[in-house]
């Protein structure tokens, strides 16, 4: 019984709900049990946003993450405000370009990610979002690597294929780092 339960937290325009969606669609794809719950302010870009995502071996009782396993936060505010939210010997996930915070707990496991840097170096500068899912796919077991391609064709639109390359791009830097 795996049950994984990850909290993805940022503002809008960052592509939050987006990186949520991936890793929800990846759990499908594995047979997984999933839940993707979005939640965004009025203002949607620039207003805050974050979404859950439960990739389960067991049915999904609740959509809703209050305790997640995984936390990846995508600016200062979002990090404040959930880093005490994560489970002891859970994950938090900081794209370091944004955040210059240091999670001070002791009983997590913090990974400081340039990753809006890394993502602007490798010329997809709105993708940072998913530098980071690479880095929550290597650091946490929830769902694999292999097959983010097939993922990623399965749910962006035929009219967006182009950008099917640069994600499994960026989802690769994110891996490496």
């Amino acid at each position: 019984m795996k049950t994984t339960q990850i909290l993805i937290a940022g503002f809008g325009g960052q592509g939050v709900l987006f990186a949520g969606k991936f890793l929800a669609y990846k759990g499908l794809t594995e047979n997984l049990q999933v839940s993707w719950l979005p939640s965004y302010g009025p203002e949607m870009r620039g207003g805050t946003a974050n979404c859950s995502v439960i990739l389960s071996e067991d049915p999904v009782g609740s959509p809703i993450v209050t305790a997640p396993d995984v936390l990846i936060a995508m600016n200062l505010p979002s990090l404040q405000k959930y880093v005490d939210t994560v489970v002891p010997g859970g994950k938090i996930i900081v794209d370091s370009t944004l955040i210059d915070a240091k999670v001070e707990r002791t009983d997590v496991e913090a990974f400081y990610l340039p990753a809006t840097q890394l993502a602007k170096d490798a010329g997809f500068a709105t993708l940072a979002n998913m530098v980071l899912v690479g880095k929550l796919m290597k650091e946490c077991s929830a769902v694999p690597f292999a097959g983010n391609r097939q993922t990623l064709e399965s749910f962006i639109p035929a009219k967006k294929a182009n950008l099917i390359d640069i994600n499994c791009q960026a989802l690769q830097t994110g891996y490496d780092f």
